[in-house]
């Protein structure tokens, strides 16, 4: 008989496990799932042990999940291009709100606020994140092996956890938002419209939390077209709702109607959108669209499954957290170079850079989130060979596009930064910085995708090292000589001045170099440990 595990599974076997006659364990949904109905024959124990199945037919096609019957170029396809457009999606909402906080009175100031909370709003990212790499591993490994109940039993368990810590991390959020405003040297209106958007953002982040956890199980299953619905939903009610309470111009045209809240309407857009979205992706999630159901039952929580999601989670949060840490002492930089020269702008045109070079790195995240899927299922089918091939195409596919995008950023500079900001001081400060991370874009696709593979590779801890190592190693010691910028203490850690030894003047293109210098040298890192071969062997 195969083994079934009950709704609270306390002996659910370890993915790679196999029955004492020498056949896989295969877990099935039950009288309830008619898609799982299939008996295996037990072996008997003096025949010889059969090879492990695996989720692939002879010529490499999967048998199982959303990718069933596709082999490695149309996956490829299918998983990347909702990819991208639901990263476009995503990115969406953050370009809407610094567009929309560039057309409000003094919109300067609002757009500093809102970029100095986009690093507040990728703290919350990196936390689901690392739901998502532990979901996405595992149930992509679950179904290479076709044991869709163990991947129906990870799903429930991820969206258990990821309400849980969304309320955690919204409570600490809401609570540390005073203090962001003095380490980022904010002026007094910056700071009171950084407070205001945070406190409601906070309120949101449960919803936002879910949405995505259960996203990433969608990717792991090998659906990555169904969560674009959610997306497109979230943008649209974020759109509408942030245009119509802000009363800010886009591009020069007034909402209709206004209620002119200002930042605070932005707020309110934002989690509105995160709202709409997750109610779409859990009414997927139930349906069973995606080849895995989430059943009410199995979100009880199951320490051992939600201890599986934590361990592949908590290199990854520790990766991404010191890249965090790391990239808000360079929002720190930016701030002391905007109190050194008295003006405002700077971290606001810092915020615009990266949100236009965003629209490049799109196309690195979706593929190294297909690369990441794909080499997951692949190694879980017991084909290494199709999984390094899998995260080398998308690594080329990667580079290719990227590389299109830095030459646009190098040809037009100015006029890409004028569809974002009139702000005479963005005006000023953009063009160079886009100019800077044009040519490194090739580099920085390859740390993208490789990175990303190797995560749903299980080589969580692999990549955290070489993460931060880099960061702290290469990019904080390097964007700060080469700035210039004489950091400024918090007040709170008593206000003194730090004397940047550099002979030259504080720069924002100078630290865009410093940082764009140290992609090249992370990109090169990854690859170097790619090719080494050893995230092949990453146990989940």
């Amino acid at each position: 008989m195969p083994t079934q595990p009950p709704d609270n599974i306390q002996d659910q076997p370890d993915e790679d496990s196999f029955d004492p006659n020498g056949g896989p364990t295969r877990p099935d949904e039950g009288p309830s799932n008619e898609e799982d109905q299939q008996q295996l024959t037990v072996v008997p124990s003096t025949a010889p042990a059969p090879l492990p199945r695996d989720g692939l037919t002879p010529d490499g096609r999967f048998k199982s999940g959303r990718l069933a019957g596709l082999t490695l170029g149309p996956a490829l396809w299918v998983l990347s291009w909702p990819i991208i457009t639901e990263s476009f999606l995503n990115s969406l909402v953050g370009l809407v709100d610094t567009m929309l906080a560039a057309g409000l009175p003094g919109g300067e100031a609002a757009t500093d606020a809102i970029g100095g909370a986009s690093y507040i709003m990728w703290f919350i990212g990196l936390v689901i994140m690392a739901i998502g790499v532990g979901a996405t591993a595992l149930v992509s490994r679950s179904v290479g092996k076709s044991r869709m109940a163990v991947a129906g039993v990870i799903v429930g368990q991820t969206a258990t956890l990821a309400l849980a810590v969304g309320v955690l991390v919204g409570i600490f959020i809401y609570s540390v938002s005073p203090l962001v405003t003095d380490i980022l040297s904010m002026s007094e209106d910056a700071s009171e419209s950084f407070n205001r958007y945070m406190r409601i953002i906070a309120l949101g982040v449960p919803s936002s939390t879910m949405l995505f956890a259960m996203i990433a199980c969608a990717r792991g299953a090998g659906d990555s077209i169904s969560p674009l619905w959610a997306m497109i939903v979230r943008n649209i009610v974020n759109i509408i709702v942030s245009w119509t309470a802000s009363g800010a111009n886009i591009l020069g045209y007034a909402p209709p109607v206004s209620l002119d809240m200002g930042v605070t309407g932005i707020a309110i857009g934002t989690v509105c959108g995160d709202v709409a979205g997750m109610l779409v992706v859990l009414h997927q999630a139930r349906s069973g669209h995606w080849g895995v159901r989430l059943r009410l039952k199995r979100m009880r929580p199951h320490w051992l499954t939600v201890w599986r999601i934590v361990r592949l989670g908590v290199p990854n949060f520790l990766e991404t957290l010191g890249m965090w840490v790391g990239n808000f002492f360079i929002v720190a930089f930016v701030g002391s170079l905007a109190l050194n020269s008295a003006r405002e702008g700077y971290l606001g045109a810092h915020i615009i850079a990266i949100r236009i070079e965003a629209f490049s790195f799109l196309a690195g995240f979706a593929m190294g989130s297909a690369a990441a899927t794909l080499a997951g299922q692949y190694l879980g089918a017991r084909r290494p060979d199709l999984a390094k091939r899998a995260v080398l195409l998308a690594t080329g596919v990667a580079v290719v596009i990227m590389g299109c995008f830095g030459l646009a950023f190098m040809l037009l500079p100015e006029t890409i930064t004028g569809l974002l900001s009139s702000q005479p001081a963005h005006q000023r400060l953009v063009p160079p910085l886009l100019i800077i991370c044009g040519v490194v874009q090739v580099p920085f696709a390859l740390g993208i995708v490789l990175r990303s593979a190797m995560r749903g590779a299980g080589d969580v801890k692999a990549v955290m090292v070489i993460t931060w190592v880099t960061t702290y190693g290469v990019r904080l010691p390097l964007a700060y000589f080469i700035s210039g910028v004489d950091l400024r203490l918090p007040e709170f850690l008593g206000g003194a001045i730090i004397t940047n030894p550099a002979p030259w003047e504080g720069s924002l293109t100078l630290l865009w170099v410093g940082l764009c210098s140290e992609l090249v040298i992370r990109g090169l890192a990854f690859t170097i440990y790619f090719m080494k071969g050893r995230w092949i062997h990453a146990r989940v």
